[in-house]
């Protein structure tokens, strides 16, 4: 494997000795080790054992995902009286930035103090017109690590033109093992009353449903696997659970967006935004043909993500929540993933 002077990688230790390792490539968090409720300390994420192995990897392992992440259809979106074209790299439209989002591009990395905590502060420079989107945006993302282990990523952005932003982190969680099995028992309760349906290819139809009587509905505790594998056409468009869920509680101050729960190790991961919206995605691309950690192979449904994010293609939705960035405004987001046993 080729030695990459570009990539970094930083460890963050607390107090308890649970740690966390990122990459400077796609900002991107390789692994995180905590505890079960027997003491033991486990992987619960995907990713690789190198930074070399994300340049040819899974582009969104553990990776911050922008400018927009989630879907745009058609690849366009007006600003006022213009037409952005963005890239389609998804059948006919954009998804999380396009082929050189920040997922797959380097960061300047380092490892600092914020708050009382270990941390590394990401920041990169997105130039005006990379991947068609207006403005040169200037971007920070910093990862604390508390001795509560609590992974905090506080997001920060400025535009020197009026431009759309939507930020957010995609690693792949598996509480069990980091992905070694299915994540069908693990339990799950969303703060959502409301979801996002979606047509073909996963765009919002620009409806928001009430979840309550649906597959969608998680406002009590339950496995994923529930109602996963329902007759219901947004399971089937979703080849599972692929769907924005409209958080509860006031906008703009942190609210828990989800929490889950292993039965057998006991480990609950709590995870709360200051974001409208959380993307649940149940793994369902997955197909074996990554392998990670110490050999591991990612199959379908071995993993899943809790993306705190805008609602997709906000851009193009009117009455969905803007993420429109002005010049001389400051773009910030705050999303904790708490971890913890029972």
């Amino acid at each position: 494997m080729c030695f990459n002077p570009q990539l970094k990688s930083f460890r963050l230790v607390n107090k308890t000795g649970n740690e966390v390792r990122i990459t400077n490539f796609g900002a991107a968090v390789m692994q995180i080790l905590v505890e079960d409720k027997y003491g033991i300390k486990g992987d619960v994420v995907t990713g690789y054992d190198t930074p070399e192995e994300y340049l040819s990897g899974d582009p969104f392992f553990g990776a911050t995902v922008g400018r927009f992440a989630n879907r745009i259809a058609n690849g366009k979106f007006p600003i006022g009286d213009i037409i952005y074209n963005v890239e389609k790299n998804d059948g006919e439209n954009h998804l999380h930035g396009g082929p050189g989002g920040f997922n797959n591009v380097f960061w300047h990395g380092e490892e600092i103090a914020f708050n009382g905590s270990p941390a590394v502060k990401m920041t990169y420079t997105s130039k005006d017109g990379e991947e068609g989107y207006p403005g040169t945006l200037k971007v920070t993302v910093i990862y604390s690590w508390t001795n509560d282990n609590e992974l905090i990523i506080d997001y920060s952005a400025t535009t020197t033109k009026k431009t759309v932003i939507n930020l957010t982190h995609h690693s792949y969680f598996n509480l069990k093992d980091g992905g070694n099995s299915k994540i069908t028992d693990h339990h799950i309760r969303i703060n959502a009353d409301y979801f996002i349906p979606v047509g073909d290819n996963l765009i919002p139809t620009g409806a928001i449903l009430p979840v309550k009587g649906t597959p969608m509905d998680f406002t009590t505790m339950k496995p994923v696997g529930a109602h996963i594998n329902e007759d219901d056409e947004q399971i089937k468009l979703g080849r599972g659970y692929d769907h924005t869920f409209v958080i509860s509680g006031d906008k703009g101050t942190l609210n828990i967006a989800a929490e889950v729960y292993e039965p057998e190790t006991g480990r609950v991961l709590t995870v709360f935004t200051d974001q409208p919206g959380v993307q649940f995605y149940t793994g369902n691309f997955l197909d074996g043909s990554q392998s990670g950690h110490n050999g591991s192979t990612y199959h379908y449904r071995n993993a899943f993500c809790l993306e705190t994010q805008h609602y997709p293609d906000s851009p193009n939705q009117a009455h969905f929540p803007s993420t429109i960035l002005e010049p001389g405004e400051e773009y910030t987001q705050k999303t904790i993933y708490k971890f913890s046993t029972r």
